[in-house]
């Protein structure tokens, strides 16, 4: 836990959250600045800032709740689909530095895209820029 985040002060009690889902490495609660009915946040209880920092265990648990939660978050607000993301590092636009999932709720007519307008405008890349950042990803392995 660190104590100046919100998120482990969520998790520990300190603070509220209206929690929807809990297990034993993970909790889900309601954001409290909502972008649609059901917003939903799934965090790790374990303090870690973003994705690669998860322990793998950690991460599979995560993506456990998120699968969960997706249709049964749906069904409570009659959503027609959902979008889910994660911000992943301050210049993806993650604000809280704990490893945050969102499940936004979707409706037909919402005025929402898709996750593509997250990113701005398109780069340009060659089949052989596409080939070297492929082989750069495999090379990390």
């Amino acid at each position: 836990m660190t104590d100046d985040c919100i998120f482990c002060q969520i998790v520990a009690g300190e603070i509220p959250g209206r929690i929807v889902h809990e297990t034993e490495t993970t909790v889900a609660f309601l954001d409290a600045n909502p972008l649609a009915p059901g917003h939903t946040l799934v965090v790790p209880k374990t303090h870690h800032e973003t994705i690669g920092d998860m322990p793998a265990d950690v991460a599979r648990d995560v993506f456990a709740a998120l699968h969960e939660l997706v249709p049964r978050i749906e069904s409570a607000v009659d959503a027609d689909a959902s979008t889910v993301g994660f911000n992943n590092g301050t210049a993806a636009g993650q604000e809280v530095p704990h490893v945050h999932g969102h499940v936004i709720p979707r409706f037909e007519g919402d005025g929402g895209g898709p996750i593509h307008v997250a990113a701005g405008s398109r780069p340009d890349l060659s089949d052989a820029e596409l080939d070297d950042v492929a082989d750069g990803i495999r090379a990390s392995d």
